[in-house]
C-alpha cells in the first residue's frame, strides 16, 4: 500500500511558523519520528518513509499555497498513487484550535491550496486532515490571520496537537479513514 502525504504551507522563512503553514510543520514532524529529512525535488520538498508494511511519501509543495495542486497532481501521477491515497494535511478556519478532524473527502471550503489540489486532481475525494486553527479575527482580516503565528496561549499546546497529527495519519494509511476518524474525531 502506498500513500501520498502532503503538507500544506508556503516556503520561506517568513512564513516558517504561521497558522497557514501547519502542514508543512505536521509532515516535518512525520519525517522526523520516521527518520528521513527532505530533499528539494521536482515542485516540492519530497522524502519517503515505511510505517507497518505501508510506503509513505511526503511532500511539501514548493509551489506556494495558492498552486499546491501542481505539486500534488504531478507526484500522485509520478507514483502512481490513487487519489483516495492522497492525504492533505491543511489548516482549517471553521474548527477550534486544539481540535483535528480527518475527513475522506469534501468541498475546498474556500481554501486556496484545497481549491488547486481539487481542480488539478480533478476530485473533491482525497481524505484530508484539518487542523483547527480558529477564527479569532476582524472581519476583512483572513489572510493576515492564517499568515500569522500562533498565539502565545495557543503555542504550548502546538507540540502535542502536531504528535496526535502524526497518530491520525499513522492510523489512517494502516486501518483507513473511517475506523480513524471514529478513534480521533470529537
Amino acid at each position: 500500500m502506498k500513500y501520498l502525504i502532503v503538507g500544506l504551507g508556503n516556503i520561506g522563512p517568513e512564513y516558517a511558523d504561521t497558522r497557514h503553514n501547519i502542514g508543512f510543520m505536521v509532515a516535518d514532524a512525520m519525517a522526523k519520528k520516521a527518520g528521513v529529512s527532505f530533499s528539494n525535488l521536482r515542485l516540492a520538498y519530497y522524502t519517503e518513509a515505511s510505517y507497518k508494511g505501508r510506503k509513505l511519501y511526503l511532500i511539501k509543495p514548493t509551489t506556494y499555497m495558492n498552486l499546491s495542486g501542481k505539486a500534488v497532481n504531478y507526484w500522485m501521477h509520478e507514483l502512481k498513487i490513487p487519489v483516495e491515497n492522497i492525504l492533505v494535511i491543511v489548516d482549517d478556519l471553521a474548527i477550534p484550535f486544539g481540535a483535528i478532524r480527518l475527513k475522506p473527502k469534501g468541498s475546498s471550503a474556500g481554501h486556496n491550496g484545497l481549491k488547486s489540489i481539487e481542480s488539478l486532481v480533478g476530485s473533491q475525494h482525497y481524505p484530508r486532515l484539518r487542523f483547527g486553527i480558529g477564527d479569532h479575527y476582524p472581519k476583512g482580516r483572513q489572510v493576515d490571520f492564517v499568515l500569522s503565528s500562533f498565539d502565545e496561549d495557543e503555542q504550548p499546546e502546538l507540540p502535542g496537537l502536531i504528535d496526535r497529527s502524526v497518530e491520525m495519519i499513522e492510523s489512517f494509511v494502516t486501518v483507513g479513514a473511517e475506523l480513524t476518524m471514529t478513534r480521533f474525531n470529537k
